[in-house]
Protein backbone atom coordinates (compact mmCIF):
# COMPACT_ATOMS: atom_id res chain seq x y z
CA UNK A 1 0.00 0.00 0.00
CA UNK A 2 1.63 3.18 -1.05
CA UNK A 3 0.38 7.03 0.27
CA UNK A 4 0.69 10.05 -1.55
CA UNK A 5 2.49 13.14 -0.32
CA UNK A 6 1.83 16.04 -2.66
CA UNK A 7 3.98 19.14 -1.81
CA UNK A 8 3.29 22.64 -2.92
CA UNK A 9 4.82 26.24 -2.29
CA UNK A 10 2.22 28.78 -2.26
CA UNK A 11 2.22 31.23 -5.60
CA UNK A 12 4.68 34.31 -6.03
CA UNK A 13 3.78 36.66 -3.12
CA UNK A 14 3.54 40.47 -3.17
CA UNK A 15 7.21 40.61 -1.20
CA UNK A 16 8.91 37.88 -3.35
CA UNK A 17 8.36 40.43 -6.70
CA UNK A 18 9.16 43.63 -4.39
CA UNK A 19 12.79 41.22 -2.84
CA UNK A 20 11.66 40.99 0.72
CA UNK A 21 12.83 38.64 3.85
CA UNK A 22 8.67 37.55 3.97
CA UNK A 23 8.79 34.89 6.90
CA UNK A 24 6.14 35.36 9.23
CA UNK A 25 4.45 38.14 7.75
CA UNK A 26 1.37 38.29 5.74
CA UNK A 27 1.82 39.76 2.23
CA UNK A 28 -0.95 38.55 0.06
CA UNK A 29 -0.61 36.95 -3.35
CA UNK A 30 0.33 38.52 -6.48
CA UNK A 31 -1.67 37.84 -10.12
CA UNK A 32 1.30 35.56 -11.30
CA UNK A 33 1.35 34.21 -7.95
CA UNK A 34 -2.86 33.12 -7.59
CA UNK A 35 -2.49 32.11 -11.57
CA UNK A 36 0.19 29.77 -10.49
CA UNK A 37 -1.66 28.38 -7.50
CA UNK A 38 -4.93 27.78 -10.19
CA UNK A 39 -2.08 26.16 -12.74
CA UNK A 40 -1.03 23.64 -9.67
CA UNK A 41 -4.78 22.67 -9.25
CA UNK A 42 -5.20 22.10 -12.82
CA UNK A 43 -2.45 19.72 -12.74
CA UNK A 44 -3.74 17.82 -9.85
CA UNK A 45 -6.98 17.31 -11.42
CA UNK A 46 -5.32 16.36 -14.79
CA UNK A 47 -3.60 13.95 -13.02
CA UNK A 48 -6.82 12.33 -11.05
CA UNK A 49 -5.40 13.42 -7.83
CA UNK A 50 -8.12 13.52 -5.72
CA UNK A 51 -6.33 14.50 -1.66
CA UNK A 52 -8.04 12.50 1.37
CA UNK A 53 -6.25 15.28 3.96
CA UNK A 54 -5.11 19.29 3.00
CA UNK A 55 -2.72 20.98 5.05
CA UNK A 56 -1.71 24.35 5.14
CA UNK A 57 0.49 26.55 7.66
CA UNK A 58 -1.11 29.66 9.60
CA UNK A 59 -0.19 32.33 7.06
CA UNK A 60 -2.69 33.78 4.37
CA UNK A 61 -0.37 33.43 0.91
CA UNK A 62 -0.13 29.57 1.41
CA UNK A 63 -3.93 29.60 2.79
CA UNK A 64 -5.17 31.53 -0.17
CA UNK A 65 -2.85 29.34 -2.38
CA UNK A 66 -4.61 26.10 -1.48
CA UNK A 67 -7.99 27.64 -1.70
CA UNK A 68 -7.60 28.67 -5.68
CA UNK A 69 -6.31 25.27 -5.99
CA UNK A 70 -9.36 23.72 -4.64
CA UNK A 71 -11.07 25.85 -6.96
CA UNK A 72 -9.28 24.36 -10.10
CA UNK A 73 -9.95 21.16 -8.82
CA UNK A 74 -13.83 21.45 -8.09
CA UNK A 75 -13.18 20.42 -4.31
CA UNK A 76 -15.86 21.88 -1.65
CA UNK A 77 -16.26 19.20 0.59
CA UNK A 78 -13.01 18.99 2.69
CA UNK A 79 -11.67 20.02 6.09
CA UNK A 80 -8.53 22.02 5.78
CA UNK A 81 -5.76 21.97 8.68
CA UNK A 82 -3.82 24.85 9.42
CA UNK A 83 -0.85 24.80 11.78
CA UNK A 84 1.87 27.28 12.51
CA UNK A 85 4.11 24.51 12.69
CA UNK A 86 4.10 24.38 8.82
CA UNK A 87 5.05 28.14 8.46
CA UNK A 88 7.87 29.69 6.30
CA UNK A 89 11.00 30.08 8.25
CA UNK A 90 11.00 33.06 10.58
CA UNK A 91 13.15 35.71 9.38
CA UNK A 92 13.40 37.50 12.55
CA UNK A 93 14.79 41.21 12.48
CA UNK A 94 15.38 40.47 8.33
CA UNK A 95 11.36 40.26 8.11
CA UNK A 96 9.99 43.43 5.89
CA UNK A 97 13.40 44.26 4.65
CA UNK A 98 14.21 44.29 1.11
CA UNK A 99 17.19 41.97 0.85
CA UNK A 100 19.75 44.52 -0.79
CA UNK A 101 18.97 46.97 1.97
CA UNK A 102 19.74 44.47 4.68
CA UNK A 103 23.48 43.37 2.73
CA UNK A 104 24.23 47.04 3.05
CA UNK A 105 23.11 47.19 6.71
CA UNK A 106 25.08 44.02 7.69
CA UNK A 107 26.86 42.94 5.04
CA UNK A 108 27.01 40.58 2.29
CA UNK A 109 29.25 37.76 3.35
CA UNK A 110 26.75 37.77 6.56
CA UNK A 111 23.18 38.36 5.06
CA UNK A 112 24.41 34.94 2.74
CA UNK A 113 25.21 33.47 5.63
CA UNK A 114 21.65 33.94 7.29
CA UNK A 115 19.66 32.88 4.19
CA UNK A 116 22.45 29.93 2.83
CA UNK A 117 23.78 28.00 6.43
CA UNK A 118 21.57 25.08 7.44
CA UNK A 119 21.87 26.26 11.36
CA UNK A 120 23.30 30.16 11.60
CA UNK A 121 19.40 32.33 12.15
CA UNK A 122 19.52 35.89 11.44
CA UNK A 123 19.10 38.16 14.68
CA UNK A 124 15.42 37.11 16.18
CA UNK A 125 14.94 34.80 13.45
CA UNK A 126 15.31 30.51 13.02
CA UNK A 127 17.58 28.97 10.91
CA UNK A 128 16.80 25.57 8.46
CA UNK A 129 17.86 23.42 11.45
CA UNK A 130 14.99 25.63 13.61
CA UNK A 131 12.71 25.36 11.05
CA UNK A 132 12.97 21.49 10.51
CA UNK A 133 12.85 21.16 14.33
CA UNK A 134 9.14 22.68 14.17
CA UNK A 135 8.15 21.26 10.88
CA UNK A 136 9.32 17.18 11.03
CA UNK A 137 7.79 16.76 14.51
CA UNK A 138 4.76 17.55 13.58
CA UNK A 139 4.40 16.06 9.86
CA UNK A 140 5.82 12.63 11.63
CA UNK A 141 2.71 12.92 14.56
CA UNK A 142 0.02 14.18 11.93
CA UNK A 143 0.89 13.44 8.36
CA UNK A 144 2.88 10.45 7.98
CA UNK A 145 0.59 8.00 9.23
CA UNK A 146 -2.05 8.90 7.07
CA UNK A 147 0.63 8.27 4.16
CA UNK A 148 1.49 5.09 5.95
CA UNK A 149 -2.40 3.93 5.32
CA UNK A 150 -2.12 4.86 1.93
CA UNK A 151 -3.56 8.44 1.79
CA UNK A 152 -3.33 11.05 -0.24
CA UNK A 153 -2.38 14.15 1.47
CA UNK A 154 -1.85 17.65 0.08
CA UNK A 155 0.51 20.34 1.76
CA UNK A 156 0.54 23.62 0.73
CA UNK A 157 3.55 25.90 2.62
CA UNK A 158 6.50 27.66 1.57
CA UNK A 159 10.04 27.25 0.71
CA UNK A 160 11.30 26.09 4.23
CA UNK A 161 9.10 25.03 5.52
CA UNK A 162 9.19 22.09 2.87
CA UNK A 163 12.92 21.96 2.28
CA UNK A 164 12.93 20.43 5.70
CA UNK A 165 10.59 17.95 4.48
CA UNK A 166 12.03 17.04 1.37
CA UNK A 167 15.76 16.87 2.81
CA UNK A 168 13.83 14.12 5.39
CA UNK A 169 12.59 12.14 2.67
CA UNK A 170 14.88 12.56 0.00
CA UNK A 171 17.65 12.19 2.37
CA UNK A 172 20.14 15.42 1.14
CA UNK A 173 22.79 16.72 3.72
CA UNK A 174 22.45 20.07 4.64
CA UNK A 175 24.41 20.86 2.01
CA UNK A 176 22.25 19.65 -0.64
CA UNK A 177 19.06 20.81 1.01
CA UNK A 178 20.40 24.54 0.92
CA UNK A 179 20.92 24.09 -3.18
CA UNK A 180 17.34 22.74 -3.34
CA UNK A 181 15.01 25.16 -5.15
CA UNK A 182 11.52 24.77 -4.71
CA UNK A 183 9.28 26.57 -7.64
CA UNK A 184 6.01 28.27 -6.39
CA UNK A 185 2.88 26.55 -7.41
CA UNK A 186 4.87 23.56 -8.89
CA UNK A 187 3.67 20.22 -7.42
CA UNK A 188 6.13 17.99 -6.04
CA UNK A 189 4.67 14.34 -5.67
CA UNK A 190 5.77 11.53 -3.73
CA UNK A 191 4.67 7.96 -3.05
CA UNK A 192 5.39 6.67 0.17
CA UNK A 193 5.14 3.29 1.57
CA UNK A 194 4.38 1.72 4.77
CA UNK A 195 7.68 2.31 6.53
CA UNK A 196 7.22 6.05 5.60
CA UNK A 197 9.94 6.09 2.90
CA UNK A 198 9.96 7.39 -0.41
CA UNK A 199 9.43 5.16 -3.07
CA UNK A 200 8.84 7.62 -6.07
CA UNK A 201 8.93 11.37 -6.46
CA UNK A 202 7.38 13.28 -9.54
CA UNK A 203 7.23 17.23 -10.14
CA UNK A 204 4.66 18.36 -12.04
Amino acid sequence: MTGTLILVRHGQSEWNLKNLFTGWRNPGLTEVGAEEARKAGRSLKAKGLVPDAYYTSALSRAQRTLDLMLEEMEITDLTIVRNHQLNERDYGDLSGLNKDDAREKWGEEQVHIWRRSYDVPPPGGESLKDTAARVLPYYEAEIEPLLKAGKTVLVTAHGNSLRALVMKLEGLSEDEILKREIATGAPIVYGIDAEGKKVSSEEL
